[in-house]
């Protein structure tokens, strides 16, 4: 078993991407966080991109709130090497200001005040990842930062920010979307077109629930999105370059448990399926034994010393202790025999929650071993 060297990762400086994923409630978040607060003590210009929605990240980095732009994070007694900046995705937000951005004052307008942008701005399937790609790229061409850690979204939705580009333009460019971005007439032109072009019973779905004026809003959308539609998806494939860049390296973070190493597992063989370039597996929240006393010692000694309450109930926790770590044990042996490439980082349960700087960096000790 390979162990990964989290410090010479930190170091390099030709890293310039860390990708933390992994399923929900394995620490994943807290794991992104301490490893840009080593960076960042050991010199690096360091950013955390958090697309998780939960606030411990903000209070664990003793700001107020995370925005949808870095913030940097100066706390008293926090005298870095290097710098650490902090945000946190909105989606919204973040498409606004490309639209902004790419679109042209008048045009920019018109699509931010649309009701069919305001919709899928916020709900259509693959936004969330394909803004967290174009924030991503926005974060790399700045050039301020010379390492950006990205924490993602739980369960195997944090891998699919690789599909969004693909999976939003083919929606955007897809045959029912595109017949709208041609004007429409009074009488409903683009409703006909849309059923002349087989699409009646969707049309006629779509008029019955919400109205005609929708596919009027789509037509009206279309026409102002398209002229920047080739920027759009040119932005996404640079971002998927850097995300296969030998300059960038994904962590895989799970719990030592049969669920979160199944989804673990996921994550390695898509990561390979895509040639993402994988820096390891962390192991999150072990129980390590801490004494040279087997189970079965710690019962037998226990047995002995029933008139001294607090000494057997120690004793008969040390043993549940021991079976717990040989349990995590054979677990990871058995991820480590399916992937016997991928290197490991096992980092201890801490007693209680990571709620400021000082945890974080006891985070980042124990990842670096």
């Amino acid at each position: 078993m390979t162990t990964i060297d989290i410090d010479a990762l930190l170091d390099d400086p030709e890293s310039r991407v860390i990708v933390c994923c992994g399923s929900g409630g394995v620490g994943k978040t807290t794991t992104a966080a301490a490893l840009a607060l080593r960076a960042a003590e050991r010199g690096r210009q360091t950013v955390v991109l958090t697309i998780d929605p939960a606030r411990r990240l903000a209070q664990a980095l003793g700001l107020r709130e995370l925005g949808n732009h870095p913030k940097q994070v100066q706390v008293e007694g926090f005298e870095p090497k290097g710098e650490l900046w902090a945000m946190m995705l909105d989606m919204r937000r973040t498409f606004d200001d490309m639209v902004r951005v790419h679109a042209g004052p008048e045009r920019a307008e018109q699509l931010l005040q649309n009701p069919f942008y305001q919709t899928i701005s916020t709900s259509f399937s693959g936004t969330q990842e394909y803004m967290a790609m174009e924030k991503l790229g926005q974060l790399a061409a700045t050039g301020e930062w010379d390492l950006i850690i990205v924490d993602t979204p739980p369960s195997r939705s944090a891998l699919d920010f690789l599909d969004a580009p693909t999976r939003l333009s083919s929606a955007l460019d897809g045959r029912m979307i595109r017949l709208l971005t041609a004007p429409a007439k009074a009488g409903g032109w683009g409703l006909r077109k849309v059923v002349n072009a087989g699409f009646s019973m969707f049309a006629k779905a779509v008029s019955t629930i919400i109205g005609g004026q929708l596919l009027t809003d789509a037509s009206a959308f279309m026409q102002a999105f398209d002229s920047m539609f080739g920027g759009f998806r040119e932005r996404a494939r640079k971002t998927a370059e850097l995300l296969r860049s030998s300059g960038t390296s994904f962590l895989v973070v799970a719990a030592p448990e049969p669920d979160a190493l199944r989804e673990a597992s996921y994550f390695v063989e898509r990561l390979s399926a895509e040639s993402m370039p994988l820096a390891g597996l962390i192991a999150n929240r072990t129980h390590p034994v801490l004494a040279k006393l087997s189970g079965a010692e710690a019962l037998a000694a226990a047995e002995s010393v029933q008139s001294a309450p607090l000494a057997e109930a120690v004793l008969r926790l040390h043993a549940d202790r021991v079976d717990l770590a040989a349990r995590e044990e054979r677990l990871l042996a058995r991820f480590t025999r399916a992937h016997p490439e991928v290197a490991l980082a096992k980092v201890p349960a801490l007693a209680g929650d990571v709620h400021d700087l000082d945890g974080l960096r006891d985070i980042g000790v124990k990842l670096a071993g």
